[in-house]
């Protein structure tokens, strides 16, 4: 049975508000009953939360309305608008385990096995965050800014992990004579971001498939390298190998900015992040969580090291914000 793009908007539109409503009235009902001392194991309250954000997430993808059904009949027409991209793909690239093996996001087939997964990722990404909008958009303009406080105005720069591109591209549009490169494992991903990135009419962008881990770039060949949401994608050991990839790359003295989640050290809020990551099928948030990434950075020779939160839309570090976010994070250090 086909789904006509009217029903298709008005489904999302539906999950998305019953997700607003989870975050903007359930999550603070479930906060006050933490911080009235009741167990939340003991609490209907708590399970309904939980239900909630599982399986709103799985109606998201792959409910009648679902974002998978609703590309894969348009299969045909989006297959072909990215025969012409650039991206530079390695089709015998042998993928991880760890990046194969689960789907992550509740995404089926994950965001690497199918043509169309790029579309699908792109589309899901625009109600990642509750209050969705230009909020949402203004963090990775807001991420872009606080990289270029600490790399002033690299000339070459690397985006590890750069999916469909939504986190490459202030990046190009802010540093139009710089060269900048861009990676990912999802082949997908990455021809859905180069096509977008020729529409934009981007010159010194080039979006090549590679693992973080280990790329080809010289040694001491970039000013800036970032990343948005790619560590907790990791387990511990290529945390560790992605960023001593990354001291490789940077030329002394230059910048390294991540973006991604770290809870605060309390029970509430480890409670909180550490089920959202059982729940959407991110097997690597909590072990992320407890790495000492300091410590590791100190290891791995990097100076100026800081690790603090990150504010994603005005007044979400407000300590009388009450609803759910991420706990977003910026992780930065200088070579």
């Amino acid at each position: 049975m086909s789904i006509d793009g009217r029903g298709f908007a008005a489904g999302q539109a539906f999950l998305l508000s019953c997700k607003t409503f989870w975050t903007r009235v359930v999550y603070p009902a479930v906060r006050e009953e933490y911080d009235a001392g009741r167990k939340l194991e003991e609490s209907v309250l708590y399970q309904y939360y939980c239900w909630l954000e599982r399986h709103l997430q799985r109606f998201k993808y792959s409910g009648r309305y679902g974002l998978q059904p609703y590309h894969a009949q348009d299969r045909a027409r989006l297959e072909k608008s990215l025969e012409s991209a650039p991206a530079e793909l390695k089709p015998d690239l042998e993928y991880p385990d760890y990046y194969t093996r689960i789907d992550i996001h509740q995404h089926p087939g994950g965001v690497w096995s199918d043509p169309i997964a790029g579309f699908v990722y792109e589309r899901g990404a625009r109600s990642t965050t509750p209050l969705a909008g230009k909020r949402h958009r203004d963090l990775h303009e807001r991420l872009t800014a606080a990289a270029l406080e600490r790399a002033g105005s690299p000339q070459r720069l690397l985006d590890m992990g750069c999916g469909f591109g939504k986190s490459t591209k202030p990046f190009y549009e802010a540093l139009q004579a710089a060269e900048v490169e861009a990676i990912d494992l999802s082949a997908p991903c990455l021809r859905l971001a180069a096509r977008d990135a020729g529409a934009a009419g981007a010159q010194r962008i080039r979006f090549r498939q590679m693992d973080a881990t280990r790329t080809d770039f010289a040694d001491q060949s970039f000013d800036l390298v970032t990343s948005t949401m790619l560590l907790h994608e990791l387990p511990p050991a290529a945390v560790e190998r992605a960023l001593a990839e990354a001291h490789r790359l940077l030329r002394p003295g230059a910048a390294m900015v991540h973006l991604d989640f770290l809870p605060r050290a309390n029970a509430f809020d480890e409670l909180i992040h550490f089920g959202h990551a059982q729940r959407n099928n991110e097997p690597f948030m909590e072990p992320l969580a407890r790495m000492d990434i300091a410590s590791v950075l100190g290891r791995l020779g990097f100076r100026d090291i800081e690790i603090v939160p990150f504010e994603e839309a005005d007044g979400a570090l407000d300590p009388q914000y009450r609803y759910w976010r991420f706990p977003w994070t910026l992780i930065a250090a200088r070579r």
